[in-house]
């Protein structure tokens, strides 16, 4: 059975966690965008033993945040990241690493109390076939955060043509050594996220909106943020980019109900909870 990954961008991933292994990265910076992404995360929900995976983990930035918080945690990607992640972590006695794929019978079906994946399924051939896949690891009730590229559904028709041209960007770099492709994607780290966040964080300051300001979430992010995220996106060979009403839609395929959104940059992290008769 062929495997719902893409070989170009597991290594695309491990070429980028190895390079920007978050060793630059400041906790405080890092836990403010964890609370970004686990806005609407149901801590409260979980039992005291817990158990959960981190699908497509890379580097381990959020497993950091979240192995304290549980009983057990899986770090499970494909790539060669899963070893920047066993260093990252190694003071951790309760995570385990497991380097392979959603196909991999990793972990066994309705065992686990919570799951997240957050910027990897939308870089899959099939993203509501992976989703499935991670929902069929859940007890029932269990919750799953995800984490989507938007397709730009809150946004005006000048914001999805700004889009349109990055993404034909990213169908030049993509192809690049990875030597190239770190250089090209500083260099629009330094030229394009920089001064549009530093402008969106100037007017805040006065007060403007901002909400309409392209990049304007890297308003308080390092550059060290900018770069990473500027790899993350412009050096991927494959990017699929969802709808809310779609994401919601393919959760629900999946099996989850009781699905929710964040309100909140990042767009869109989304939360759902494991039906008791999730199909094999």
């Amino acid at each position: 059975m062929k495997k719902n990954i893409d070989q170009k961008t597991v290594q695309s991933f491990g070429d980028e966690w190895a390079h920007f292994d978050q060793s630059g990265m400041n906790n405080t910076e890092s836990l403010k965008i964890f609370k970004d992404y686990f806005d609407i995360f149901p801590w409260h929900k979980l039992p005291d033993n817990a158990e959960g995976f981190d699908m497509g983990c890379g580097s381990g930035r959020w497993a950091n945040f979240v192995a304290p918080k549980i009983n057990h945690l899986h770090c499970i990607d494909p790539s060669t990241a899963i070893d920047v992640a066993r260093k990252n972590l190694h003071t951790f006695n309760n995570v385990s690493f497991h380097h392979g794929s959603l196909d991999d019978g990793i972990l066994n079906e309705k065992s686990q109390d919570f799951g997240y994946s957050l910027g990897v399924l939308h870089h899959v051939p099939d993203t509501e076939k992976a989703i499935l896949s991670c929902t069929k690891l859940l007890k029932p009730g269990a919750p799953l955060l995800l984490y989507l590229y938007y397709a730009f559904d809150n946004r005006p028709l000048w914001y999805k043509l700004l889009w349109k041209l990055s993404d034909f960007l990213r169908k030049i770099i993509f192809h690049l050594p990875s030597p190239l492709k770190v250089l090209a994607t500083n260099i629009i780290a330094a030229i394009i996220y920089f001064p549009l966040a530093r402008l969106s964080n100037m007017l805040e300051n006065f007060n403007f909106s901002i909400s309409s300001i392209p990049l304007s979430y890297y308003r308080n992010c390092s550059f060290y943020t900018m770069k990473t995220d500027a790899r993350d996106r412009f050096g991927t060979p494959l990017e699929q980019r969802f709808s809310r009403a779609r994401i919601a839609e393919m959760m629900e395929k999946a099996g989850l109900e009781s699905i929710e959104f964040s309100n909140n940059a990042p767009y869109w992290c989304a939360l759902g909870y494991a039906k008791s008769d999730v199909k094999n």
